[in-house]
């Protein structure tokens, strides 16, 4: 039997360089904290901008060091050796800006900026420096997706002719938080995990054109201002497709988020989120089921520092630099564009993935 590639979170071995957070707010408290911790991970200290959050903060996470007073003490401190940059979407440039300026390695939140030309010249100064940029794409190390990439790269599947995806679970609590205010909030934000990962099952591939819709439901309440559907469809020059659906908030009692990869060898088939994780393989009649080891939230997180971690090991770019990652964030902005326009229309790509 063929081994089972390993899709776990990878560290480097000896010291690991400490962590200082900076933006220490529900996200970071919720799934980066949990799983530094998990994997014993080097805390040096975190900072938020509004102090009450970090109240207490030590108490619940003893691996947090210190809380630091300012932003400034967090990039000073000679002790922190990446920067995990959890900040809002609005400032995110300017304190990944800072961190780089600080000399300091960053795992920086999705998405990681809709300003592709404002993102150049850090990228510079960060190769200048010496200095290693990642993205926390933490979906890439949810277990089924880390799985099916890996399988993906081996062959398993021959070349890749379609990807789907159904987000077939309630959406996540979205009325009266700061994705109110954000256009095309679920094609921007929310499924730049799903836009992202789909990227990667392409890789290699040109895009040709993108389209994307999205609308408010019958029964969506009023004060939820974002639309709750939303689809994008990818075409590749070579006549591979992707699809990405999101029904709205689904009534269920059993969530999920299934996928499919289809190859011109064979067949993924998963699922993510909700407790329902599972991947099966599907080549030459027979089908191979694979039992997973974690999940999403919290390994996913981990995951992400540790491929960073590894890179500033071995001397390398990690699997999710931001320059990797600057064609999702490319592809994501063509779909916000097909979906501003009034007609859908297809959005023309010249994108090698």
């Amino acid at each position: 039997m063929t081994p089972v590639p390993d899709y776990r979170p990878q560290f480097p071995t000896g010291t690991k360089p400490a962590i200082g957070i900076l933006g220490c707010g529900a996200i970071a408290q919720t799934a980066h904290l949990p799983a530094y911790q998990k994997y014993d991970l080097d805390l040096a200290g975190v900072w938020s901008r509004t102090p009450a959050t970090t109240e207490g903060i030590t108490d619940r996470f003893p691996s947090v060091r210190r809380v630091y007073a300012t932003p400034e003490e967090l990039l000073e401190d000679p002790d922190v050796g990446i920067v995990d940059l959890a900040t809002p979407a609005a400032d995110r440039l300017v304190w990944l800006k800072a961190a780089v300026t600080a000399g300091k390695h960053v795992l920086a939140q999705k998405p990681l900026t809709t300003d592709l030309e404002a993102l150049a010249p850090i990228l510079a100064d960060a190769a200048e420096r010496g200095v290693l940029i990642a993205v926390n794409q933490n979906a890439r190390w949810a277990p089924a997706w880390r799985l099916a990439t890996l399988l993906v790269e081996d062959g398993a599947i021959g070349e890749v002719v379609g990807v789907t995806h159904l987000h077939d679970k309630p959406l996540p609590p979205i009325v009266g938080t700061p994705f109110d205010d954000l256009p095309h909030m679920l094609i921007t934000d929310y499924l730049m995990h799903w836009i992202d990962i789909t990227r990667c099952w392409l890789g290699g591939k040109s895009l040709a054109w993108v389209q994307a819709t999205d609308a408010r439901l019958p029964g969506q309440p009023a004060a939820a201002k974002n639309q709750w559907s939303a689809s994008i469809q990818v075409a590749c020059a070579d006549g591979a497709q992707a699809l990405l659906r999101v029904v709205g908030d689904v009534k269920t009692r059993k969530p999920s988020c299934p996928f499919w990869i289809h190859g011109t060898a064979g067949t993924l088939r998963g699922s993510v989120l909700g407790g329902s994780d599972r991947l099966e393989l599907e080549r030459d009649d027979v089908v191979t089921q694979y039992a997973l080891d974690g999940e999403w939230f919290v390994d996913g997180f981990a995951g992400a520092m540790g491929e960073l971690m590894c890179a500033i090991a071995e001397d390398r770019q990690p699997f999710n630099s931001a320059a990797h990652n600057v064609a999702s964030l490319a592809l994501m902005l063509a779909a916000r564009t097909s979906a501003d326009d009034p007609a859908g229309a297809r959005q023309p790509l010249s994108l090698r993935l």
